[in-house]
This record gives C-alpha cells, structure tokens and sequence, in this order.
C-alpha cells in the first residue's frame, strides 16, 4: 500500500509514518524527519539546493524535466493535490501540511482545475448543449487583447 492508500485508510496513518522514521534515526518525536548533518532543521537553501541536486540527476533518465519549474512548493503542492484526488478527507490532508486551518488548505481545491471540471461536467443548464464552452475567435481575440 502506498502512502495515498495509507493515509485514506486511517487518518493516523501519516502520524504513524512519521514516528516509524523518527524511530529509524533513533530519536524521540521532537527530531525532524529530515536533520541537518547537524542533526537540526534543514534550511529552505538546505533544502532547495537537494532538490536541485537531484532533479538534475533525474534529467538525465527524463530530459523534459529540464522545462519545468521543480521546486519545494511544487512538491508540497503536487503531494497535496494527489493526496486530494486520491479522497483523502481535506483536514487529514491540512495536518500533514501542518496548516492551522482547513481555510488554508481550501487553496488547494480552489486551484484545481480538474476538480472544477468534474463538478461542472455534473452541472448542466436547462436547454443547453453537453459539453464543454468553446469561445469564438473574436471572444479569444479580445481577451488576449486586454
């Protein structure tokens, strides 16, 4: 089971994920999951330059990474989003992130476009044609334009 399947199992299933990592480095659940060679918090260049390091490591098997913008907050958002599509509940998905509130984490849905899709695919006016609106070439025309 991956951690999707995991987490939308039990919802202390991500709690539990962490202490068993914890628990490899043989500490107490005040450690951080990923130290510092000194054993504390990882700086945000900490961080960024690993995954730097490892993204240009991954160009070479996938070369179509070299046009993306890979950073921490797309990682964390990406996870965020999958975890949402896959029907983990949204709190559970707020304390993974550690957000204070679900307000936060309602970001996340209101940025995805696919889930909007899906609603309004379900949604269909009264005498009107399924499917999706097509603007016409001078809607786009003018749109582009302002």
């Amino acid at each position: 089971m991956g951690v999707v399947g995991a987490l939308s199992e039990e919802p202390a299933a991500a709690k539990r994920m962490g202490k068993v990592r914890i628990n490899e480095q043989g500490g107490d659940e005040s450690r951080f999951l990923f130290p510092s060679s000194s054993g504390g918090r990882l700086s945000a260049d900490a961080v960024q330059h690993a995954l730097a390091k490892h993204v240009t490591a991954a160009q070479c098997p996938c070369p179509s990474l070299a046009k993306k913008r890979v950073t921490p907050h797309v990682l964390r958002h990406t996870a965020a989003m999958e975890l949402l599509q896959a029907g983990v509940d949204r709190a559970l998905i707020a304390i993974w992130l550690g957000h204070e509130s679900l307000e936060t984490t309602q970001i996340y849905l209101d940025a995805n476009l696919q889930l909007k899709d899906a609603v309004l695919a379900k949604m269909k006016p009264l005498r009107s044609r399924p499917g999706r609106y097509r603007p016409d070439d001078q809607l786009l025309s003018y749109l582009k334009g302002l």
